[in-house]
């Protein structure tokens, strides 16, 4: 049935959504070192299990290892840490935008390392998805609302959500080799959040400021920091695997990356602040350029 895939694409994209929302609140409490590493261990451990469980290892090609080490360092530890900052500085709204530039990124970085040309849509599809997203974030407003207020310079916000983008792209692109050599996707997600769980519990060892939480941590604190974790990792990835797998990859993709949009209903029903016309524009015309890269 081809509902099933369109709405675990749909329910990936609002998880997601959702996931960032209410990650702002604990990454503010606990800075971005201590929150990534809670997330990545504790979703390492739940997609070890998982992996473990429908015998998924087994299908690793382990030859690629090097792929697997840079998708980790890079796509994982400093694209979250990069990510969780941005978070922190910008709120969850203006993430996500800079987040929904991976496609371009992605793109761009696939034509210099792998000489994949992108056709005029493409670039068409990029331009719009560009200009839309610079729309939203310099003229969406930053005070209607709590989680729209920015800590510090709005070019280091940019800066930080251009940096997550461009790492989550590469591990992303790096990895490429790995899947088309038979490694499930969950096997590959396992392998790597355990490495990247395992790097950032080996730099917490050191005696800094920088890597200690900023908050006591306590049982409803970590759990409001495991649960965003969860839907993002856990099952919104699920669901948009079982969309890949069971539908056209090319609308899969789309529907799974409206997250700018679906974002803005939910701050709004979570705050009571109707988002501003030029933030809806530009969340709205980010997935149309999505849907040219993608699609045409």
């Amino acid at each position: 049935m081809i509902i099933l895939p369109v709405l675990a694409a749909l329910s990936a994209s609002f998880g997601w959504a959702t996931g960032i929302v209410l990650a702002q609140s604990p990454a503010k409490l606990l800075g971005s070192f201590e929150f990534t590493r809670i997330q990545l261990i504790s979703c390492a451990a739940i997609l070890a299990v998982a992996c473990t469980g429908l015998g998924y290892w087994q299908s690793v090609e382990w030859s690629y290892w090097p792929h697997f080490a840079a998708s980790t360092c890079f796509g994982i530890v400093l694209g979250n840490l990069a990510m969780i900052e941005c978070l922190r500085r910008g709120g969850p709204r203006r993430t996500e935008l800079l987040l929904s530039l991976k496609a371009p990124l992605v793109a761009a970085m696939a034509y210099f390392w792998l000489q994949e040309t992108s056709s005029v849509m493409d670039l068409l599809g990029a331009s719009i998805t560009l200009s839309c997203v610079c729309l939203a974030i310099f003229f969406g407003g930053n005070k209607r609302s709590d989680s729209d207020v920015t800590t510090g310079r709005i070019s280091t916000i940019v800066l930080l959500g251009i940096t997550a983008t461009g790492l989550q792209g590469f591990g992303f692109l790096v990895i490429k080799p790995a899947m088309l050599a038979g490694t499930e996707p969950i096997a590959a997600s396992a392998i790597r959040l355990l490495g990247a769980a395992f790097l950032i519990s080996i730099v917490a060892l050191w005696p800094s400021k920088m890597f200690q939480s900023q908050s006591e941590l306590s049982p409803r604190l970590l759990g409001r920091t495991i649960l965003p974790g969860f839907i993002g990792y856990g099952v919104s990835s699920s669901l948009l695997l079982y969309a890949f797998a069971n539908f056209d990859a090319g609308i899969a993709a789309v529907l799974g990356s409206l997250s700018p949009v679906l974002v803005l209903p939910i701050l709004w029903f979570k705050e009571g602040h109707m988002p501003r016309a030029q933030a809806t524009l530009g969340a709205v015309l980010t997935v149309v350029g999505t849907v040219v890269i993608v699609v045409l």
